[in-house]
């Protein structure tokens, strides 16, 4: 079986593996590695465990590959009938790519 974990950062929660590689929102930048407290769960050959809210004494060791990574772009449109009123903006979010190094459950 695999060993992976789920993880909180940014408000959003992320199933990560040893060796895979995501985008996170954006971490701080002067750090090349960093370690994610916030476990909420751990599966290690089969057994899970289940954090009430956080795992106790587990880890995750992440590098960062790339401080800042574009996200795509989504249009935000402002629209009223019948006044001739359209505004349009882009957003394009910055993030963080990390690798996942080691889980320590």
């Amino acid at each position: 079986m695999d060993t992976f974990a789920v993880i909180k950062t940014g408000g959003k929660q992320y199933k990560v593996t040893e060796g895979e590689t995501l985008n996170v929102e954006k971490l701080a930048v002067g750090k090349d590695k960093i370690t994610f407290e916030e476990i909420l769960l751990t599966s290690q050959d089969g057994k899970i465990q289940l954090g009430t809210p956080f795992v106790s004494g587990a880890k995750v060791a992440a590098k960062i590959v790339d401080s800042v990574v574009k996200d795509k772009k989504i249009k935000v449109v402002k629209f009223k009938s019948k006044s001739k009123y359209l505004k349009t903006k882009g957003h394009r979010q910055q993030k963080t790519r990390i690798l996942i190094e080691k889980i320590y459950a």
